[in-house]
């Protein structure tokens, strides 16, 4: 069964900002969602395995969960394990261990940041900010969004203030909000926002194939 409604955890307000822009483009009126920030990574794990066993006790069939934690500079497996094991605890499939779409949580990681899913969709960041420099996708430092070294967001930052934007220190609920008004999930090239993009395509259409193991 296809997923019609999606209950979507995110760490901070920043990533609720964003989503609560692109996520009406990318459902359309395929499925509903609600988003549910905390107060940072540490927030989101420490109540991942309560929040997801509350939802095995209610939860309808075609009701899907999508966990989506930055990767920061934490190790991506054993960060990406320990969201798996809070599920699997909680008595519910994760998408890397399910087939057929059968999946009921998806753990995506933002790597290293969500600013990273900025970097790979240049153009709304553009759109949003005018004055910020149209060369930054071909630059070798910025060319791949999920390995741009010395912090996702203190760069992103930096090519803002370069424009003339947030001289005083980057507003990231404004920019995440301002940059999702514009943001294409189809142009977008980070391998990270890709498989989340890919999970919630595959959960609101009950893909059928090959088990997934990502």
């Amino acid at each position: 069964m296809r997923a019609q409604h999606l209950e979507i955890l995110v760490e901070e307000p920043s990533a609720e900002a964003f989503l609560n822009e692109v996520l009406p483009r990318m459902l359309g009126d395929r499925a509903s969602f609600l988003i549910h920030t905390h107060q940072g990574k540490n927030d989101l794990l420490r109540k991942l395995y309560r929040r997801l066993r509350a939802y095995a006790g209610w939860m309808a069939e075609n009701t899907r969960i999508v966990v989506l934690i930055d990767r920061d500079d934490a190790d991506c497996e054993i960060l990406k394990q320990q969201m798996e094991e809070a599920a699997t605890a909680a008595g519910l499939l994760t998408r890397s261990a399910s087939c057929r779409g059968r999946w009921r949580v998806a753990n995506r990681l933002a790597i290293e940041e969500l600013e990273a899913w900025f970097f790979g969709e240049w153009s709304a960041v553009q759109r949003a900010y005018p004055r910020v420099s149209s060369k930054v996708p071909a630059q070798a430092l910025y060319r791949d969004s999920d390995r741009i070294n010395g912090g996702t967001w203190e760069a992103f930052e930096r090519l803002l203030k370069g424009g003339g934007y947030f001289m005083g220190g980057l507003r990231k609920m404004e920019a995440a909000r301002a940059i999702g008004r514009h943001f294409d999930p189809g142009r977008a090239s980070s391998p990270s926002f890709i498989a989340f993009r890919t999970a919630l395509e595959e959960a609101v259409t009950c893909a059928a194939g090959a088990p997934t193991r990502e």
